[in-house]
C-alpha cells in the first residue's frame, strides 16, 4: 500500500534525526587510531565533537541516509512484503527469510549511502571548526569524488561486508520483533499496544545490532580506509587480521555502546510515528489494525539500526 511507503519514510526520516548524532560517534570510535586515540569512550567523544566542532558535528554526513532514505524503505517494506505473501504463513522463520531478503537487495543502495555517510562523518575529525578545510562539500560531492577517483569500485568499497551485515541482520530484526509482539500479546484493542509495539521495535533493533556489530565494524573501517590518501589495509581479511593483532578481539565491540543507546530510542521514534501515521490516515476511531502493523526500518534510513 502507498500509505505504508509514505509512513516508513516519514518514521525513517524521525528515525534519522534521532539517532545520527549516536552513529557519528560509533563511527569515530571504530576508525580511531588505536596507538593516538582521539576519545576515551561515548559520552567523552560526544563532548570532543560538540566543543571542537559544534553541535553540527554530529549531525555529519546526514544527507547521505536522508539521501538514500525513499529508496531504502521503498525495498525493505516492499521486498518483506512480497516475500511475506510468497511464503505465505506468518511466522516468526517466514519473517527472518523476509528480511533477510530484504537486507541483501537493499544493500545496493546502503553500502555508497553509508560510504558517503562515512566520509563526511571522519572529514575534519578533532579539528576547530574555524581550522577545517573540508576535501568534501556534502554527501553527494564526496560519491562523484570517489567515483572521480577509484570508479565503480570505490562507490562499492565495503559492499561484502554490508551484505554480511544486511541479511543477518534485518533477518534478526523481523524475527525478533515477531517473537517479541506475540510473546507481549499485543492486541488491537489492547489500550497497552503502542508501548508494546515500541518496546518490541527497540528490543529487536538492539538485538540485530549485537549479532552484525563486528561485521560492521570491519565496514567502518574499509570505508574510512584511504581517506588521508594512505589505505592500510588491502580487503577484509587484511582488515580482520590488523585489527585483532594490533587491538584484540575487543575491537569488535568498539563504538557498541553508542549503537546499542541509538537503537531503542531510534526505532521507538521510527515506529511510534509509522503508527501514528498510520492511524492518522485510517481514522483515529480505528486504530492499529494488528498486532504487527508494520515492520519500520531498523537503521534509521537505517539505517539498522
Amino acid at each position: 500500500k502507498m500509505m505504508d511507503f509514505v509512513a516508513g519514510c516519514i518514521g525513517g526520516v524521525v528515525g534519522v534525526l534521532v539517532g545520527h548524532p549516536f552513529d557519528t560517534v560509533k563511527v569515530r570510535l571504530q576508525v580511531q587510531s588505536v596507538d593516538k586515540p582521539l576519545y576515551r569512550g561515548t559520552f567523552h567523544c560526544f563532548q570532543s565533537i560538540i566543543r571542537q566542532e559544534s553541535v553540527a558535528g554530529l549531525y555529519k554526513g546526514i544527507g547521505s541516509p536522508m539521501m538514500g532514505l525513499t529508496f531504502i524503505n521503498a525495498i525493505v517494506f516492499g521486498v518483506q512484503g512480497n516475500a511475506m505473501r510468497m511464503l505465505g504463513e506468518d511466522t516468526p522463520t517466514h519473517q527472518f527469510l523476509a528480511g533477510a531478503a530484504a537486507g541483501i537487495l537493499q544493500s545496493v543502495i546502503c553500502c555508497p549511502m553509508e560510504l558517503a555517510k562515512t566520509r563526511m562523518q571522519m572529514q575534519g575529525t578533532g579539528q576547530k571548526k574555524s581550522s577545517s578545510k573540508k576535501l568534501y562539500k556534502n554527501s553527494l560531492d564526496c560519491l562523484l569524488h570517489i567515483y572521480r577517483r577509484e570508479g565503480l569500485r570505490g562507490i562499492n568499497r565495503g559492499m561484502v561486508t554490508t551484505l554480511v551485515r544486511e541479511a543477518p541482520g534485518f533477518g534478526v530484526y523481523f524475527w525478533s520483533y515477531a517473537v517479541l509482539t506475540q510473546s507481549l500479546g499485543c492486541e488491537p484493542n489492547d489500550s497497552y499496544v503502542i508501548p508494546k509495539l515500541l518496546f518490541s521495535g527497540g528490543m529487536a533493533g538492539i538485538a540485530s545490532w549485537i549479532v552484525t556489530y563486528p561485521a560492521d565494524v570491519i565496514k567502518s573501517r574499509l570505508q574510512a580506509d584511504g581517506v588521508g590518501g594512505v589505505n592500510q589495509y588491502s580487503g577484509i581479511a587484511d582488515c580482520v587480521r590488523q585489527s585483532v593483532r594490533k587491538e584484540g578481539y575487543m575491537v569488535f565491540t568498539r563504538g557498541l555502546t553508542s549503537t546499542v543507546i541509538r537503537a531503542f530510542p531510534v526505532n521507538a521514534a521510527t515506529f511510534a510515528t509509522v503508527t501514528l501515521v498510520l492511524t492518522y490516515a485510517r481514522g483515529e476511531e480505528e486504530g492499529p489494525e494488528e498486532c504487527e502493523p508494520r515492520h519500520p526500518d531498523r537503521h534509521e534510513y537505517d539505517s539498522r539500526r
